[in-house]
């Protein structure tokens, strides 16, 4: 079957594997609904562009996976929407709050799990570095693959670290999801990818294609697509990396 990747805007994809459609990261304000995060360069109301589709739309999936739980990935627009029935994979720090929310099918991945002949592997990551990176708490990311089927990484709210080589080298994804945009605070370093660790992960795994999300939406996200491309550009890596519009779909061919 193809694998099938569309950026709706930010980290909120939808994914389809193995025959199942699943909303990853769900963010669904609508532009301008939520202030800007504290304490983070340009102080402009988020998301700072609006749906390419309507948020009503994207609630027909067959699960949702979440990353983790900040409001740039589950916000309280997706909270009120998403049918409380709906399968929600998530990471075992976030079951007990998505529960409280209504949600009757939690379904926390400790180091794996089998859904629909779907299996679902929970990876690790660091979401920044130091003091920063202990404060934003836990993030995982995940790996899927239906039977045979080439596999998906979902590398999450992450830098490059121990976590994300082991992953690579341990899967060696067909395809892997980098959440870049180099989002940072005031101070100190970025608590997801910048060009850099995007180009460390190509040379690292060289037979997976990288696509980059997670950019142009959020207030304290300050690489640009343009900005990334030109980086790759410079690495020779301009078609190694597939850097979607909003609304844009990917379709990969099974091997």
């Amino acid at each position: 079957m193809k694998m099938k990747i569309k950026l709706i805007r930010h980290a909120t994809m939808r994914v389809t594997v193995g025959g199942a459609n699943i909303l990853v990261d769900p963010m669904l304000s609508p532009a301008g609904a939520m202030g800007p995060v504290a304490d983070s360069p340009r102080q402009r109301p988020n998301p700072l562009v609006p749906l390419p589709v309507p948020a009503e739309s994207l609630l027909n999936v067959d699960a949702v996976l979440l990353t983790h739980t900040h409001r740039d990935h589950f916000d309280d627009a997706a909270a009120k929407m998403l049918p409380k029935s709906i399968p929600v994979l998530c990471q075992p720090a976030d079951g007990e709050k998505i529960a409280s929310l209504g949600f009757t099918r939690v379904l926390p991945v400790d180091s794996a799990l089998t859904w629909r002949e779907l299996t679902v592997i929970r990876t690790g990551g660091q979401h920044g570095s130091g003091e920063i990176g202990r404060k934003m708490g836990a993030v995982s990311g995940y790996v899927l693959q239906h039977r045979g089927e080439s596999l998906l990484y979902i590398a999450g709210d992450t830098i490059w670290c121990r976590e994300v080589s082991e992953a690579l080298d341990r899967y060696s994804p067909k395809v892997a999801v980098l959440y870049a945009g180099a989002a940072r605070f005031l101070t100190g370093g970025p608590i997801i990818m910048d060009a850099g660790d995007v180009v460390k992960v190509c040379r690292q795994a060289a037979g997976t294609k990288v696509v980059a999300v997670h950019l142009e939406a959020f207030n304290h996200c300050l690489l640009t697509r343009n900005d990334l491309r030109r980086r790759l550009e410079t690495e020779n890596l301009g078609e190694r990396v597939l850097i979607p519009g909003d609304g844009e779909e990917l379709i990969f061919q099974p091997e």
